[in-house]
């Protein structure tokens, strides 16, 4: 159950979905049991308990972005906005998108900069910030 997508914009943190992630083949036979809807709602679970998921546990956040992009061939960007820190989980907005290459290739640049911040995702992507 490979991954066509290579980067994935997770909040505002691009992950490179193709280095080196390593799934368990019996790992990977029980994920793919998983529904898109069910892990939307683990993204929504973990958002709510630590709202800088992305930033403080890269390697969780990236395996989530892992099995996002697998039940939703296409997709490469997803948001998960959580009000505070162990909220409950119904009050996570998630948001997913399909961006060019072009653009998740220059959040990437900006990224690997330190210049991709949450305002400049989303600027970029998400438009939640915009007056």
């Amino acid at each position: 159950m490979g991954c066509p997508l290579v980067l994935f914009l997770l909040n505002d943190a691009v992950f490179d979905l193709a280095e080196g992630l390593a799934v368990d083949p019996v790992d990977e036979r029980r994920f793919a049991r998983l529904g898109f809807d069910y892990v939307v709602e683990l993204g929504c679970e973990l958002f709510a308990e630590n709202p800088m998921l992305h930033r403080d546990e890269p390697e969780r956040a990236r395996r989530l972005a892992w099995l996002i992009a697998s039940r939703n061939v296409g997709l490469n960007a997803a948001l998960f906005a959580a009000p505070e820190a162990d909220c409950a989980p119904e009050l996570v907005e998630p948001r997913f998108a399909v961006l060019p290459d072009a653009v998740i290739r220059q959040l990437k640049s900006k990224a690997s900069k330190g210049r991709l911040t949450p305002v400049a995702a989303d600027k970029a992507v998400w438009g939640r910030m915009a007056a």
